[in-house]
């Protein structure tokens, strides 16, 4: 943006230095009010023409910054789906486990009162 604000300050000096420049030359009135319609016109074109640059300048900018944004949401968003896929495969396993711990103390608990002595 300073680049900017540099070809500002150089389009205001050149227009200044010109307004001047046309003021104190030795012509006549009307003369000089037609130089300072012309060269007003002229910057004014100057200036019309670096705003259009700027704002697609701008445009491109936003629209890089757009898919650059797009493309880090996307790779989140893959990220995420590792991540859940990684937590939902240890999950399972540590089911598996339980489920598998659980079979062998229900197997065990059968075993103990099978072989617990009746009491009459």
């Amino acid at each position: 943006m300073s680049s900017d604000n540099s070809v500002l300050g150089l389009l205001a000096g050149t227009a200044i230095g010109a307004a001047l420049g046309i003021l104190f030359a030795p012509d006549k009135g009307s003369a000089t009010r037609q130089r300072i319609v012309d060269e007003a016109a002229a910057a004014r074109d100057v200036i019309t023409e670096n705003a259009y640059e700027l704002k697609d300048r701008v445009a491109n900018t936003v629209v890089a910054k757009k898919a650059t944004l797009d493309e880090q949401v996307e790779s989140m968003v893959t990220n995420a789906s590792y991540k859940a896929e990684d937590v939902i495969n240890i999950l399972e396993r540590k089911l598996e486990e339980l489920k598998s711990k659980n079979r062998r103390l229900q197997k065990d608990e059968v075993v103990v009162k099978n072989t617990a002595p009746k009491t009459v």
